[in-house]
Parts: structure tokens; sequence; C-alpha cells
């Protein structure tokens, strides 16, 4: 039986972790440090950072935050956002990511995919997807998070990617991003269908019984999730307003308030319930 890998997503703007939906409208939630900290300790198999502005701005600015991570925390360590050229990834590998994910820049050049693999090897390159759904029965990939049309059909552009040489996929439904609604099982299908690489689902989260559903009508084990796993930490991290004064949207986080669009968990909680449901995930006991 495989094991299921359970996977924190933090996006990233400036210093402070953020959270959205449809991956817009993002508030401040923290700092990506505490977050991170406290996923390592409780159970996540890996970490996904995605510096969000990064592709707007035409850089990554995450080689310092992932330096003061990798010291402290011994788990994989995947991060996107505005790689752009082969150096950008050296960077970030000497910074202590063991993978990268590639998604604007793949899409204009999609022989930088095939030259980043050769470089650093296919586990180190990961494909990113922001699939959105335009007729019942397709979808199309866009960039910038979700704002930049690419015209290219997901299923299509999953195989491409696969055929230059990228080791693994991040498939996110910008749809189900944020809402809690559940993950979209027609469009995991259609993907898992048609590449034979590893498979990492995202967005649409809202709940433990969501988990269970993809696991029971997906042949997916690796799920990234933000929402419901932010909501519950943030009650277990303390914070100072006077630490979030160089930007950000702060309103939910001083108003004390709970998300009522899911029922957050802890991945210690998921993993136990899992277990139960004779799932193989790997648990720090």
């Amino acid at each position: 039986m495989k094991t299921i890998r359970i996977i924190p997503r933090l996006d990233i703007k400036g210093p402070n972790l953020v959270k959205g939906i449809h991956l817009e409208g993002l508030r401040v939630l923290g700092k990506p440090k505490q977050f991170a900290q406290f996923y390592y300790e409780h159970g996540a198999d890996e970490l996904f950072f995605q510096d969000v502005v990064a592709s707007l701005y035409g850089r990554n600015n995450l080689n310092h935050l992932i330096e003061e991570m990798a010291k402290d925390i011994f788990i994989p360590i995947t991060v996107g956002g505005g790689i752009r050229t082969l150096n950008d990834i050296e960077n970030l590998l000497k910074s202590g990511a063991d993978k990268v994910a590639i998604n604007t820049a793949g899409v204009a050049n999609p022989s930088f995919l095939k030259e980043a693999s050769l470089r650093f090897g296919s586990s180190t390159i990961v494909g990113t997807i922001e699939a959105i759904k335009s007729t019942p029965s397709s979808y199309y990939a866009f960039t910038d998070n979700g704002r930049e049309e690419t015209g290219l059909e997901v299923v299509t552009w999953a195989q491409r990617m696969q055929d230059l040489g990228v080791g693994e996929l991040v498939l996110t439904s910008v749809d189900k991003e944020g809402t809690g609604k559940g993950f979209d099982v027609d469009l995991i299908k259609n993907v898992v269908n048609a590449v034979s690489i590893p498979l990492i689902i995202h967005g649409g989260a809202g709940s433990i019984n969501d988990f269970e559903t993809l696991l029971e009508e997906t042949s997916i084990d690796s799920i990234a999730a933000a929402s419901v796993f932010h909501y519950e930490t943030i009650k277990h991290i303390n914070f100072e307003e006077h630490d979030f004064l160089v930007e950000g949207n702060l309103d939910f986080l001083k108003s004390g308030k709970e998300l009522l669009s899911h029922k957050p968990v802890l991945i210690t909680k998921l993993k136990d319930y899992l277990v139960r449901k004779e799932y193989n995930c790997r648990r720090n006991d």
C-alpha cells in the first residue's frame, strides 16, 4: 500500500503567510516560519512554499526564508513562484530547497523544463498546473495565480510536461481553491489517467471527509492543502500586531473569527483518522 503524503501549502507574500479564495483576496494569517515549524513538528510529510507575487514581479524572493527553514526542518521542501532561469533553481537548491515548482516559465518556454530536468534531475523539477473549468468537460491551464490564460488544455499540457522530463506535477483547481467545498474529482481523474508521474492534488479541502472522499474515488496518494490546516494552526500560534507592519490585510487575524466554510484540522488528527480508515500514513509516534 502506498504511503499517503500530506503537504501543507504556504503561500507567501512579502514577509507574511497569506491565504485567499481562488488564489485571490489574500489575507495575512501569520509568519511562515512559525507555521512551517508547527507543521514539521505535527506530522507534515513535505512543505510547499509558493511566492504568490513572484511571477508578477519576475523574481522569487524566498531564498533567505528557505535558508532559515532548512536549519530546523528536515522534511522535503518544494518552492515555487517566479522561477525563470537555471540560476534561480540553483540558488533555491543551495538555500535548502529539495524541489522547485515551475508554472509560468514552463508555459512561456517549454524547453526550460527539459533543460532544468536534465541539469538537476527530474525528481527536482515539479510542474504546476492552475486549472480552471471551461466547459462541463474541459479544463484549461492558467498562470499568475489563475489570472492569465494560456490556451493549453490541462491533460494535454500535463502529458507534455511529463514528456519534457518533469518528475512530479502539482494540480490546483482554481475553481475549488480556498472554498472548502471539496476536490474536483473529475479534473483529477482526467489527469491521473493521462500521466504516470506522481501527482499532488491541491485546491478544495475543507474537512477530513474531503481527504477521505478523494482517496476513495481516485488513486491519488499526495495531497497539498492550506486553509484546512492554517485555520486550525492559527489557534496554536501567538503573534504580536507589530510583527505585521510591513504589508497585508490583518482584519481577519485581528478579529479572532473562525472560518465558517471549513472544518479545520491538525495534520496529526487527519492522519490518525486516515489510519483508522486503513490508509497508510507516516506518523510521529
